[in-house]
């Protein structure tokens, strides 16, 4: 079945048109169908790790504008959570971790027990998949996983940051603790991407949203190379399930990650021009990308420019047409009904 959807195929090279479309963060709190399940939920976690709710905000957005791809509803800090890295989400604040800062709260991460506390989430993949195809059956069913360095920031920084000082400075003073740390990461991010294939996921996709703040010669120790450790395990046992790579501004080095990684299609963020990432990227390779959530609530005639293009830069390759980063979730509901529409049309 794999063949008939659109989405997969772009991923796997071919040049789709009118190109597939999902949006990152698709479901989620600008839909008033999420919130209340949200509230039902009582809690983030609670949410992330109870499989029919999970499955039924990740169909959300499927269900009401038809997105040719639905990612799975959780989030990157759950491989830590799963690890035994203790784990809230704090209103208004975002995720709060126990700081890791040294080889012994490195030591005592869990990295075998993925598959065993994350069990939860790969229900959810389940769960998601037979609905897909069962009322679905041109979507395609997308697992994630955050890439070691961003979520080593988090584990490191202890929670969202804007340089992730801490982190980084851990990376160049003492590399061989923060690459322990890389390393099991590399780990337990591989299991968990694997036993998301086995339970359905039909792609995978890996978000390094804090890549672009490293200089060339860390983006190639801590980015590139984890990244191609964890997609080379997963080509070998699952040749045909494509790989998204996120190397959130990676800017000139988005070339050297294509080549070096592995991945399928590589997605563009906000701030990179497709026709330079058209440029440097194969044409085998599928881009993806990459309006300004900003655009998308200004909406109208703003939202028609940008997306047109966008659209003319990525005609005739291999090209899944996504944001340059998450929904708002201030993000009027008719204005994603809008993009739908302009990008159906095919510009």
């Amino acid at each position: 079945m794999g063949e008939t959807k659109p989405l997969l195929r772009a991923l796997s090279g071919e040049a789709v048109w009118p190109p597939p479309m999902w949006l990152m963060r698709q479901a989620g709190r600008y839909l008033p169908e999420y919130r209340a399940v949200r509230e039902q939920a009582g809690g983030f976690i609670a949410l992330c790790t109870t499989p029919a709710m999970a499955a039924e905000v990740t169909i959300q957005p499927v269900r009401r504008f038809g997105m040719d791809g639905a990612i799975l509803f959780s989030d990157i800090l759950m491989v830590p959570w799963a690890m035994g890295q203790p784990l809230r989400f704090a209103e208004g604040e975002g995720p709060v971790l126990e700081p890791l800062r040294d080889a012994a709260g490195i030591a005592a991460l869990e990295v075998g027990a993925i598959r065993e506390r994350a069990a939860p989430i790969f229900e959810t993949v389940r769960q998601t998949r037979a609905i897909i195809e069962a009322q679905f059956p041109k979507t395609a069913l997308i697992g994630f996983a955050g890439s070691p360095f961003t979520v080593a920031c988090y584990m490191v920084e202890g929670h969202g940051s804007k340089d992730f000082h801490t982190a980084r400075g851990m990376a160049f003073e003492d590399p061989a603790l923060f690459g322990k740390l890389i390393r099991a990461l590399v780990e337990s991010t591989t299991e968990y991407l694997l036993a998301q294939a086995e339970a359905g996921a039909e792609a995978l996709m890996l978000f390094d949203s804090w890549a672009g703040m490293l200089p060339p010669s860390q983006f190639r120790r801590w980015v590139i190379e984890p990244t191609a450790t964890i997609v080379r395990s997963l080509k070998r046992l699952h040749p045909s399930i494509p790989v998204i790579g996120f190397p959130r501004l990676a800017g000139p080095m988005l070339g050297e990650y294509v080549a070096r990684t592995g991945v399928n299609t590589v997605a563009m963020d906000t701030a990179m021009d497709p026709k330079f990432a058209a440029s440097v990227v194969p044409a085998h390779v599928g881009l993806q990308g990459n309006l300004d959530p900003l655009a998308l609530i200004a909406g109208g005639p703003a939202l028609e420019a940008e997306t047109r293009q966008i659209l003319a830069a990525m005609r005739g390759r291999p090209f899944v047409f996504n944001l340059g980063h998450g929904i708002e979730k201030i993000t009027p509901v008719e204005h994603v009904a809008q993009l739908v529409r302009l990008v159906r049309a095919g510009g």
